[in-house]
């Protein structure tokens, strides 16, 4: 372990991230989460160090993800990522090794990522924090972020429910217009390229529901979700619909998903369920920000 005041006097280095310093920052990752949490008696969002090494493989591989890293004499101690496959850009996972946490450094890598996406012009930036985790709270409000919608993580077994006038099936390429169409009309922008990787995949599903304009009646679809889990989003026209991909879902994939607890009927619903909060989270946002106007399940990054 480093001791906290010597790194604090040696040269902070910013580069771009590479595929070879995956496994460090995996490493890094784990402890970094593993660290925090059990301080807080929470469960990790990273149930193990391998799993954390797959996800940087992931992101120092995507080319719609931008990444950071942070060195001190030579040394990797932390890394940052800006997701950039959408309109609005996500942030996250920031990591920093536990040892030097608390000397700029998170600062430092936040600021890489905010000044990327001003270089690429994004009108928002979002994020989801750990709603027990002050010091990131009180770091981001002081980059310009403010709080949007408060979050509960929940996890459980798939419920296997199936609400009736809801049917829920896999969507296929012919149903992109039509979610975006949806998504721009909720949120104000499209998750467009999201939910194509999400239908190359197998993982996204879309809910119909009966419509009778012009006197007849047909169904159409009223929701969608990439998949029901930590890196996935939902975006629907009303509660019936979510809980119709939620009953649906075979499983929640990650550390579970993410309910706005401001949607009391559906967070009851959920917990009804059986379902059961894991963690409070929050999601912030800096720049423009669109209230949505109708319900949705935002993923870890947005």
């Amino acid at each position: 372990m480093r001791d906290v005041n010597m790194v604090a006097d040696l040269t902070l280095k910013l580069r771009s991230g590479l595929p070879a310093d995956a496994y460090a920052c995996g490493e890094i990752c784990y402890e970094a989460f593993t660290t925090i949490s059990e301080y807080h008696r929470f469960p990790t969002d990273l149930p193990s160090a391998d799993i954390a090494h797959k996800m940087m493989v992931m992101l120092f591989s995507r080319p719609d993800v931008f990444s950071v890293v942070a060195e001190v004499a030579g040394q990797i101690v932390g890394s940052n990522f800006l997701w950039e496959e959408s309109a609005i850009a996500g942030v996250g996972p920031l990591s920093v090794a536990p040892s030097i946490q608390n000397v700029t450094v998170g600062r430092r890598l936040m600021e890489a990522v905010l000044e990327r996406a001003k270089q690429q012009q994004f009108t928002s930036v979002r994020l989801v924090q750990a709603a027990f985790h002050n010091r990131s709270l009180a770091l981001y409000t002081k980059l310009g972020f403010d709080v949007q919608e408060p979050l509960a993580n929940l996890q459980g077994t798939p419920l296997g429910i199936k609400l009736p006038g809801y049917p829920v099936r896999p969507a296929t390429f012919d149903d992109l217009e039509a979610c975006n169409r949806l998504c721009q009309k909720i949120h104000g922008f499209d998750r467009g390229r999201e939910l194509h990787h999400a239908i190359q995949q197998g993982k996204a599903t879309v809910v119909e529901h009966d419509d009778a304009t012009g006197g007849r009646l047909h169904q159409r679809i009223t929701g969608y979700a990439t998949v029901i889990g930590f890196f996935g989003h939902a975006v629907c026209e009303s509660n019936e619909d979510l809980k119709a991909l939620i009953g649906a879902a075979q499983a929640f994939e990650g550390s579970g998903f993410l309910v706005p607890t401001r949607n009391s009927q559906l967070f009851r619903w959920c917990l009804q369920q059986g379902l059961r909060v894991v963690q409070p989270m929050t999601l912030m946002s800096a720049g423009l920000y669109h209230q949505p106007t109708g319900v949705f399940l935002p993923s870890i990054l947005f």
